[in-house]
C-alpha cells in the first residue's frame, strides 16, 4: 500500500474511504477531520472553555491531544469510580498525559466522595442489584455536568467514537427507545445554566482510526477494557457490526449518518418546555424533587447501613 498524498509506504488503510496514509499523513487526516466535524455541527469555538471526559483510553486521550493542538481552551476531567485496580491505572494514565503536557485535570473521586469510603461503582451495583453501567454511566453524566458548571466550562466533550455511537443506534433501534434515540446526536445543546452542552468530536472515527492515531503520536494509554463491561450487551452489537463492516466497509458510517440525517430530526424532541428543579438535596437539576443521582447513593448507602452491601474491593 502507498500513501495517497505522498505515495510513500502507507502506515494505516481506511478501506471505507478507499484510501491509505503515511504516519505524518494520517496525523493530518486525524486532525483535519476531527476539525471538520467541529465546524460542520458547530460544536464550539476557540473562545469556548471545554472539560474533555478523560478515562484514561485511547479514545479521550486522542481528542484531548488533537484539541489542545488546535489551541482550544480545555481542562481533563478523570472521574475515579473505585474499580478495582483498573481505576487506578486508568488514573495514572490520566494524570500522566496530563502533567507531561502541562494540562489542567481535574480527579473526582467517587469513592471518597459519595461512597463514604467504602462504596465504588462495583459495590454500588451489587448493593442495589443493577448492572454496573447503569449507576456508571448515571453518575458520569451528573460529575460531568456538576464539574463543568462549578468550573466554568461550557462545553462537554466526550471520546466516543464511530462504533460506540453505532452499537448505541442499534440498540436503540432493537429496543425501541424513542427517547434515547430522540437524544442520540453528535451534539446536545445547554438546556439550562447548569447544563453544558455536549459534543463528540470523534463520531466519525472507528476505535481502529483513534487506536491508529495514538500509537502514531505516541500516546500512552490504557489498553485492558473495564472489567464491569464483560458481558455488556454492547459489545455484541459492536461484534455484529463489525461483522457487517468486513463485508461491506463504510456500512457504520452509513447507518449512523443515515439515522442522523433522515430520522434523528423527525424524533428530536424540543426540551425548552421540560420544567427542571433544583434538587433538594444537591441542588443540580432534576425533573422531580430529588434528583436519580441522589436517590441511587442513598439507596445503597441505606442497603450498606442493612448490612446488604458487599465488603468493598480495593482501588
Amino acid at each position: 500500500m502507498r500513501c495517497l498524498k505522498c505515495q510513500e509506504r502507507a502506515w494505516v488503510e481506511l478501506k471505507r474511504h478507499h484510501a491509505a496514509y503515511c504516519a505524518p499523513h494520517y496525523t493530518e487526516f486525524f486532525e483535519r477531520q476531527v476539525e471538520r466535524n467541529i465546524k460542520a455541527k458547530k460544536m464550539f469555538t476557540l473562545q469556548d472553555k471545554i472539560l474533555v471526559a478523560v478515562s484514561g483510553g485511547k479514545d479521550s486521550l486522542a481528542l484531548w491531544d488533537v484539541l489542545v493542538r488546535a489551541g482550544y481552551q480545555t481542562a481533563g476531567l478523570y472521574i475515579d469510580l473505585g474499580i478495582s485496580d483498573y481505576s487506578m491505572r486508568s488514573k495514572e494514565k490520566a494524570m500522566a498525559f496530563a502533567g507531561e503536557r502541562g494540562l489542567p485535570l481535574i480527579v473526582k473521586d467517587v469513592r471518597a466522595e459519595y461512597g463514604d469510603g467504602l462504596i465504588g461503582i462495583s459495590e454500588l451495583s451489587k448493593a442495589l442489584r443493577r448492572v454496573p453501567c447503569s449507576g456508571c454511566g448515571l453518575t458520569k453524566r451528573y460529575l460531568l455536568n456538576q464539574v463543568a458548571h462549578e468550573h466554568g466550562y461550557n462545553v462537554l466533550a466526550t471520546g466516543h467514537n464511530l462504533d460506540d455511537e453505532a452499537a448505541t443506534l442499534m440498540g436503540n433501534v432493537l429496543h425501541w427507545q424513542m427517547d434515547y434515540l430522540a437524544r442520540q446526536s453528535p451534539v446536545l445543546e445547554s438546556t439550562h445554566p447548569h447544563l453544558a452542552k455536549k459534543v463528540k468530536p470523534l463520531y466519525t472515527f472507528t476505535e481502529r482510526e483513534t487506536l491508529s492515531y495514538v500509537l502514531i503520536k505516541g500516546i500512552d494509554y490504557i489498553e485492558e477494557e473495564c472489567p464491569n463491561a464483560q458481558g455488556a450487551q454492547s459489545i455484541v452489537y459492536k461484534e455484529a457490526l463489525n461483522a457487517i463492516e468486513a463485508a461491506s466497509p463504510g456500512s457504520k458510517q452509513a447507518f449512523v449518518d443515515g439515522f442522523l440525517k433522515s430520522l434523528q430530526p423527525v424524533l428530536h424532541r424540543d426540551e425548552a418546555g421540560v420544567t427542571l428543579n433544583a434538587c433538594s438535596r444537591c441542588g443540580e437539576p432534576t425533573t422531580g424533587e430529588v434528583c436519580a443521582f441522589c436517590r441511587m447513593w442513598e439507596r445503597a448507602k441505606a442497603a450498606k447501613a442493612k448490612g446488604k452491601a458487599v465488603i468493598p474491593t480495593a482501588s
